[in-house]
């Protein structure tokens, strides 16, 4: 027996706004229409890749590992949920072709942004360490995940947990 192949409900709209539509990385857009303020000031929502940043990078030094863990507990703009960012979300944030540091787009609303961030990405062949992004040079490393480095916190996006 086959069911009815008329709608159950009215259909609804099939055009999203460009608001509703997610955001695709390969966009490029300038500082000023990427980055907008959110969660009271707070916070700074990347719309080109759909990420939410803590406005101002955490200015503890933290091993990897208790910074892997202090995302979950962390309040900023009143909500929680942080997490650390994957090496390749951090990278997108990067702009090599800024003089000076930090290697930011220009215009960014972000503060206190001249130092070295872990990722939550652990390298593949050594998992004793994970990668880094300086944002003096805009960088890649990797080191142990006993040293001690800053934290930039991320909400949204998809993540990985490390090893």
């Amino acid at each position: 027996m086959t069911g009815s192949l008329e709608p159950t409900a009215p259909s609804g709209p099939t055009m999203k706004t460009l608001d509703e539509i997610p955001p695709a990385w390969s966009q490029k857009l300038p500082a000023a229409q990427r980055f907008v303020l959110v969660l009271d000031g707070e916070a700074v929502l990347d719309k080109e890749t759909g990420l939410v940043w803590e406005r101002s990078p955490d200015t503890t030094l933290r091993n990897w590992y208790v910074a892997m863990d202090y995302g979950s507990i962390k309040t900023v703009g009143g909500r929680k949920g942080w997490r650390l960012p994957t090496v390749e979300e951090l990278l997108s944030l990067v702009d090599t072709s800024v003089s000076g540091s930090p290697k930011l787009p220009s215009g960014h609303p972000f503060t206190i942004v001249s130092s070295t961030y872990w990722s939550s990405t652990t390298l593949a062949g050594n998992t004793n360490n994970a990668y880094l992004v300086g944002f003096i040079a805009g960088n890649r490393d990797n080191l142990a995940k006993t040293g001690s480095y800053y934290t930039w916190y991320v909400r949204g996006g998809h993540g990985h947990d490390g090893q």
